[in-house]
């Protein structure tokens, strides 16, 4: 196992005199200031800048003088004093959760409108009685990329007939209490708008009890409220690409859901009771700030998938692999963990077969054929 990859928990010694000292890290045309023991490893000033940079311990190299320091050695032993300036130049691809990148909704091309208008007709006139009529049809409320900065009021005439509701790619600002008349509603997707936290009128979306399907992915969402947990006949939740910090401990409500992707957010810990969410069959936190995981995810006995790269992850809960016998497929790229760590795992040996089998012929997320864990697990 290389070094960084313990799971003893060990810190730095606390400095007894109190003495800091102040170093300056130049990185990506940017200086950040660290305040650290000088009796402090090189290993833990490291970590000290991961919530700086995003970059992991192990994609750090540090730079003073000329000289590349070494993990293990202290600060003072490295010749740093208060003022030192130190270079940092960061691995290629070595990153945990990434800022999210929005993608800017997409407004419908001028010639696909006049494609669909050949009379000269906007939009907003004619057509707009027959898309109605069309929607009470096919039970699809299609409006995506259409340049809406709202949702139009003719959306909740369709009522309980509205099956599905898709509004990608638009600059939506806001999911008013009307959405609450589509009581049939089963699938809404909202992704690559403008939803703040405070846009979406919650206590009208958890009325819809058919909703199984709901997707708030590329929007600038920071939490997700306690009432996501009135939900209950959910099976998919996507909000990946946003700035979530977490995952409401009600999460562990949803009994019924199968998938769940919150990749690309600021998530730092996961809720213990998502050990409740035993119908989960694949699980995406790839690009997140996650350390570790809940013991409870031991729980998830019919868990298939589960992604993790690019975040600061040491350990895996300690059953996963014994209880979780359906898991195949594990991405732990640009992750902390190593194949030796894994191998110390009980039930490993079973996942292995597992995965070796499945991915024979063709194996995805970047792992080429071999007999070998190679799924972002360090094989030093």
């Amino acid at each position: 196992m290389e070094p960084g990859s313990t799971l003893d928990g060990t810190s730095e010694p606390n400095n007894s005199n109190g003495t800091t000292i102040t170093v300056t890290v130049k990185f990506g045309g940017t200086s950040i200031p660290i305040s650290i023991s000088p009796h402090s490893t090189i290993k833990h000033l490291k970590s000290l800048l991961l919530p700086a940079t995003n970059v992991l311990p192990r994609g750090q190299k540090l730079i003073f003088k000329g000289k590349v320091l070494e993990d293990p050695v202290t600060l003072i032993a490295s010749n740093l004093v208060n003022g030192s300036k130190i270079m940092l130049v960061a691995s290629q691809g070595l990153y945990q959760g990434d800022s999210p990148v929005l993608k800017k909704a997409q407004v419908a091309p001028r010639s696909r409108k006049d494609s669909q208008s050949s009379s000269g007709n906007d939009m907003g006139k004619v057509p707009v009685k027959n898309r109605l009529e069309r929607w009470k049809v096919t039970r699809v409320v299609a409006l995506a990329e259409c340049n809406l900065e709202a949702i139009p009021d003719e959306a909740w005439a369709c009522g309980s007939s509205a099956r599905v509701l898709d509004c990608n790619n638009n600059s939506i600002k806001d999911v008013p209490v009307e959405i609450a008349r589509l009581t049939g509603l089963e699938k809404l997707f909202i992704n690559a708008n403008n939803l703040l936290d405070r846009s979406i009128n919650w206590g009208a979306l958890t009325t819809l009890t058919h909703l199984t399907v709901l997707s708030l992915n590329q929007n600038c969402l920071t939490t997700l409220p306690s009432s996501l947990g009135s939900l209950t006949s959910l099976k998919e939740l996507h909000v990946s690409s946003n700035k979530l910090g977490g995952l409401p401990n009600e999460i562990g409500h949803l009994k019924k859901l199968e998938v769940l992707r919150a990749n690309n957010n600021r998530m730092s810990t996961i809720s213990e009771l998502i050990g409740n969410c035993h119908s989960l069959v694949e699980v995406d936190f790839s690009s997140n700030f996650l350390s570790e995981l809940p013991e409870t995810f031991g729980s998830l006995s019919n868990l298939k998938a589960l992604h993790l790269s690019n975040n600061g992850i040491k350990s895996l809960p300690s059953k996963l692999f014994k209880t979780c016998l359906q898991l195949s497929t594990l991405d732990l790229h640009n992750t902390e963990i190593t194949i030796d760590l894994l191998r110390q795992f009980e039930g490993w040996d079973n996942f292995d077969e597992r995965r070796r089998s499945k991915h024979q012929k063709q194996i995805d997320f970047r792992v080429g054929v071999s007999r070998d864990f190679d799924e972002g697990a360090d094989k030093n």
